[in-house]
């Protein structure tokens, strides 16, 4: 997994799916995760 401080996610490349960080804690939930397109430039960082 990759913190994207900018985007205030954790990405996870594998499952291409972005986890929001709220208030400095990642939210773990995949409900609450959003899927990522394999072009989305969060997968690239």
């Amino acid at each position: 997994m990759v913190f994207q401080r900018e985007a205030a996610v954790l990405v996870c490349r594998a499952d291409r799916l972005a986890f929001p960080v709220a208030d400095g804690v990642p939210v773990m939930l995949e409900v609450e995760a959003r899927v990522l397109a394999s072009d989305d430039p969060l997968l690239d960082r």
